[in-house]
């Protein structure tokens, strides 16, 4: 799975690269990406179909509100269907008090995709008063196996900052996991050896959206994604998309 979110602009309005989604979408279809990610206005308003997955984000809260960090649904998995979309997806936050409503949206989302025979993935993050470290492996580990225990089809969570501990994370995770891309890379290798990193974890790909679409060339770094993420490139052979003679 390498899968590029693009549903930030809800959250914190229209951020540098997603100024013209759909030609985002576009360049890195053209990169090799297998899917994009969405909230359900930006599928409708697509001129026509793309040739990657859609998956839909059917939660969200903006950065305007008091409760940033309180994910409520604003969408239903029937209306994501209408529009075409090939997956479902709803941001649960783990650790603060809005926790237990997002936890019952888990449970009946995961129910609801399973009725219309659909893939869901859980986005899973640590994320509230009582996580202190976001990263600490066992945090993530919890976090992770509550999505798989509500339903999820797949999981996406966040790094613990190392390969051997996100290997735990993910063997213990009944459904496949998926890595949140988080800050900006300091470099595309970076980014890359992460990749290689959790891929070698065991996790069954990444879902990147700054990382990409805020990239000087987003088809070209999807590219160099694609060949660690589904062809099990090195990070050495990725990187030779940069060069200008690169195929």
């Amino acid at each position: 799975m390498l899968c590029i979110p693009m549903d930030h602009s809800l959250t914190i309005g229209p951020v540098a690269g997603l100024e013209d989604p759909e030609d985002t979408i576009n360049k890195v279809a053209r990169g090799g990406a297998t899917a994009f990610l969405a909230q359900k206005g930006i599928l409708k308003h697509l001129s026509k179909p793309v040739s990657i997955g859609s998956i839909v984000q059917m939660s969200a809260s903006t950065t305007l509100g008091m409760a940033p960090n309180r994910k409520i649904l604003i969408a239903t998995v029937a209306e994501c269907l209408r529009l075409g979309a090939d997956a479902i997806s709803i941001h649960v936050n783990i650790g603060g008090k809005e926790e237990p409503e997002m936890l019952q949206q888990l449970g009946m989302v995961s129910d609801e995709c399973d009725s219309h025979s659909v893939p869901f993935v859980a986005m899973m993050y640590p994320r509230g008063e009582n996580i202190k470290d976001p990263s600490d492996p066992e945090v993530v580990a919890h976090t992770a196996r509550i999505g798989a225990e509500a339903g999820a089809d797949i999981v996406k969570t966040v790094y613990t900052g190392n390969p051997e501990t996100f290997r735990e994370v993910v063997r213990r995770c009944p459904a496949p996991v998926v890595l949140a891309g988080g800050s900006k890379a300091d470099s595309d290798e970076a980014l890359l050896r992460m990749t290689e990193q959790v891929m070698k974890a065991g996790a069954m790909g990444v879902t990147y959206g700054r990382n990409v679409f805020q990239h000087n060339d987003p088809m070209l770094i999807t590219r160099a994604l694609k060949r660690v993420v589904v062809d099990k490139a090195s990070v050495e052979e990725a990187m030779e998309v940069f060069k200008p003679d690169a195929p």
